[in-house]
């Protein structure tokens, strides 16, 4: 059984991009035993050679870690999942076997992953670590920590468990813990915000910071997360704001908001007599600052040839949307958009962004 009250347990992460990697090395440092799992043979070569190199994160420095290319044939206290959401039911498959008794998996992805691999390991087992700090690869073993932050953690069923403990204060290691009740509040708070997030910076190709200095820019990402909110409410969840970010019960655009013609054009107009909603801008302002260098990881999944995670974002909402009688044209046209940027249909670009503006609503 897993020792909840041990200074180090035994963890297995699978997925070494620019969150798993500062994971493994935050754990490491902590006095964690720690194996990695990569397909990719530059990141397996690389870690190999010169461990991880950990950048913008208490200065530059290099981590020894173990690291695999394939599951090792043991026991894990805690499996995470860190993989792209696209792989993730395939890792949940290749990792389950090395669980120990009493173990979690614990599943990083954005989107509503968790009920996808509790379908394989049972809801016992699994819970959710919504990641609210970013990272990223810019060459293989080197990672980036992009923006400060911690974890929310918590089971689909919300009840208390100890484990979740022992969890939280391993992850201290790497940002403040909180451990929810709400986890679906909390996922669809977080999808809402990534399906405006990382689309919008899949389409243009941009960082978060330069993004989010165009009013149009940040009228399109509240027409996206509040389509995602109205389907959430739809559903019946009750949302909940996620640290570090805002309430997406607030930042939705109301009726008449809505109805205002604001996205159309390079430069739009919005209402200037409303205060909400020039608050509703200066807060997006406010995180574009902040996480000015954020980039999309579904933009860095596409370079690198692998499946963006569009149809876990907004596709999520979409689908949804439609057994629900919901409309959804941004969420939908974005969705689009990347796949067609993803088959080299499109190139990512500010003038796409314009033209989704231009078309969710003909």
């Amino acid at each position: 059984m897993l020792d909840v009250r041990a200074v180090g347990n035994d963890f297995l992460i699978v997925g070494c991009g620019g969150v798993g990697g500062i994971t493994a090395a935050h754990l490491v440092e902590a006095g964690h035993r720690v194996t990695g799992v990569t397909t990719n043979p530059a990141i397996l070569a690389a870690v190999r050679e010169r461990g991880l190199e950990v950048r913008g994160d208490g200065g530059s420095r290099r981590v020894q870690a173990e690291v695999q290319s394939t599951v090792p044939d043991r026991a894990y206290d805690y499996v995470i999942l860190a993989t792209q959401p696209p792989d993730v039911e395939r890792a949940a498959r290749a990792a389950l076997p090395a669980l120990g008794p009493g173990g979690l998996l614990v599943c990083f992805q954005n989107g509503l992953c968790e009920a996808r691999v509790a379908a394989i390991a049972g809801a016992d087992r699994v819970v959710g670590a919504v990641v609210a700090w970013g990272a990223a690869m810019p060459e293989p073993g080197v990672y980036d920590r992009t923006a400060a932050g911690g974890f929310t953690l918590g089971r689909l069923d919300g009840k208390a468990d100890p484990r979740l403990d022992a969890l939280a204060r391993a992850f201290e290691a790497i940002g403040p813990v909180e451990i929810t009740e709400n986890l679906q509040g909390k996922r669809w708070s977080k999808l809402a915000i990534n399906c405006a997030i990382s689309a919008l910076g899949t389409i243009a190709g941009d960082r978060l910071g330069p993004l989010l200095q165009h009013r149009f820019v940040r009228r399109l990402a509240l027409e996206i997360m509040t389509e995602a909110v109205l389907v959430a409410r739809g559903q019946g969840v009750r949302l909940e704001k996620v640290a570090g970010t805002f309430d997406l019960a607030w930042m939705a655009l109301t009726e008449e908001e809505r109805a205002s013609p604001a996205v159309r054009g390079p430069s739009p107009r919005f209402n200037a007599g409303s205060p909400s909603l020039v608050a509703k801008h200066a807060m997006l302002l406010a995180v574009g600052l902040r996480y000015r260098r954020m980039r999309s990881s579904m933009l860095a999944a596409i370079e690198r040839g692998r499946t963006p995670a569009v149809d876990f974002l907004n596709g999520e909402v979409v689908d949804r949307a439609r057994s629900l009688g919901i409309p959804a044209p941004y969420n939908a046209r974005a969705r689009e958009m990347v796949w067609d940027i993803a088959r080299g249909k499109r190139k990512p670009s500010f003038e796409l962004l314009r033209e989704l503006g231009e078309t969710a609503r003909d």
